[in-house]
């Protein structure tokens, strides 16, 4: 990887709550609703273990509590206050959000995945078979990356 790339990589803020919020958020919905997308991607990090030290240190309680499924992926997303940065990810975790969230994938599957009929992002229903449909979408794309650097 260049060194243009890996500096690039290191200051990527991928996500952030507020820009959605702020932007053309429906009036009629519950704020709450920014975070979904977000905390779904963030749980799946935490499920694979590909969060840094620093969230780690910082997050150890929410951890826990979001693979014991006590707290929902809005509630996760929310006390990082929506933000997904690269400070959250280890190596491998900022590569494939890099790749795959950066990248625009990662938007591309929640609308197939979740939004297909729905009038936005934003009305997608934080469900834990919600999670589990992206769960799985994430988890054939990161294999299909792992493929890619080998």
């Amino acid at each position: 990887m260049s060194v243009e790339k890996k500096t690039e990589i290191q200051k990527t803020i991928y996500d952030n709550a507020k820009t959605h919020f702020l932007g053309n958020f429906p009036d009629n919905l519950p704020i709450e609703q920014a975070y979904v997308h977000i905390g779904m991607y963030l749980g799946w990090v935490i499920d694979h273990d590909l969060y840094s030290e620093y969230f780690e240190e910082e997050a150890d309680v929410q951890i826990f509590r979001f693979k014991r499924r006590e707290i929902s992926c809005t509630i996760l997303s929310e006390i990082w206050d929506g933000y997904l940065g690269y400070e959250l990810f280890n190596k491998e975790g900022n590569m494939f959000t890099y790749y795959y969230y950066g990248g625009g994938l990662y938007r591309s599957d929640y609308d197939d995945e979740l939004v297909k009929k729905l009038p936005s992002i934003y009305h997608v229903k934080d469900t834990w078979e919600n999670y589990e449909l992206m769960k799985n979408r994430i988890n054939y794309r990161f294999k299909d990356w792992k493929k890619l650097i080998m």
